[in-house]
């Protein structure tokens, strides 16, 4: 299944006030965001490089894969849910990504209402991902 890459990436305006209650995350070399399965503590947001997310079976086998760019939110559809991830992400080496946690996120966005409808654009581009992708199959 091959999701459009796109479909991860906010606003330039949500991002900026993302990064501006983040931490810097360094990614001198590959460096894994979250597993598949994991509870989420907050959102990563990738600013430079590249970013693979990927989905195994509960067989271990591989469902999709899926090359992020700048721009993109990962693993907002577990902290908006409060569910485990259901992707991992790996940062490529020299990526500039960034991590807010679920509390300042929570702040963020209930003190700035057009902040959450951004969120919403984004999480339905991946929901339209998804069906285009599952259509193809």
């Amino acid at each position: 299944m091959q999701l459009d890459p796109s479909a991860f990436v906010a606003d330039p305006d949500l991002v900026q006030a993302l990064k501006e209650r983040s931490a810097s995350i360094p990614c001198d070399a590959d460096r894994v965001l979250f597993r598949q399965g994991d509870a989420p503590a907050g959102l990563y947001i990738l600013h430079r490089g590249e970013a693979t997310l990927s989905m195994k079976s509960w067989a271990g086998e591989s469902v999709m894969t899926v090359q992020t760019t700048a721009g993109s939110l990962l693993g907002l559809p577990g902290i908006i849910g409060n569910q485990p991830f259901t992707l991992t992400a790996i940062a490529r080496s020299g990526a500039q990504v960034s991590f807010i946690t679920r509390d300042e996120f929570t702040a963020l966005m209930q003190s700035d209402p057009l902040l959450s409808l951004k969120v919403l654009q984004v999480l339905a581009a991946e929901v339209r991902s998804v069906r285009q992708a599952m259509s193809s199959l």
